[in-house]
């Protein structure tokens, strides 16, 4: 649990518009990669012997797929649209591998909103740093509510 101050939530579905869109970079380090394969403990051969890796139609360690689908919620969760939104369903293709020190680019693009639902429709596409797409998608995502004041029912029985 968070003590102290207050974080500011993201950006409500009102003040969110249909087109809207996202870019950003991230680049693939080795500490990235040693914090999630200790993080789960996933040992794939794929994913960390450059002799195994040599030996596939891959020819290098690839980024674990999995990586790649965090930094797409990450950016939701941070960016677009921010903190206290939540991911309800999404589709991710990986289109083509990552390798090891690469950097992917990422375009998401609010293709939806459907205010009954209180959710936004998103597409993403990532990039190698070839401009060769590497993944693409879509997303439903909850942006943040509104919290309710702690003091809102206080006073209802008098």
């Amino acid at each position: 649990m968070l003590l102290g101050k207050k974080r500011k939530l993201g950006r409500k579905l009102e003040e969110i518009k249909t087109g809207e869109k996202l870019e950003l970079s991230e680049a693939i380090e080795d500490k990235d990669l040693l914090l999630y394969l200790g993080l789960t403990n996933d040992n794939n051969p794929l994913f960390i012997q450059h002799d195994y890796a040599s030996m596939t139609p891959f020819k290098k360690p690839i980024v674990p797929q999995i990586m790649l689908t965090g930094m797409v919620t990450s950016a939701i969760s941070k960016y677009l649209p921010g903190p206290g939104s939540s991911i309800k369903k999404q589709s991710l293709t990986f289109i083509k591998p990552v390798h090891h020190y690469g950097k992917v680019h990422f375009l998401f693009q609010v293709t939806g909103i459907n205010e009954a639902a209180h959710s936004i429709t998103m597409s993403v596409e990532g990039k190698n740093e070839k401009n060769e797409k590497v993944l693409e998608g879509e997303l439903e995502v909850c942006p943040p509510y509104t919290p309710k004041s702690i003091t809102s029912h206080t006073l209802e029985n008098f």
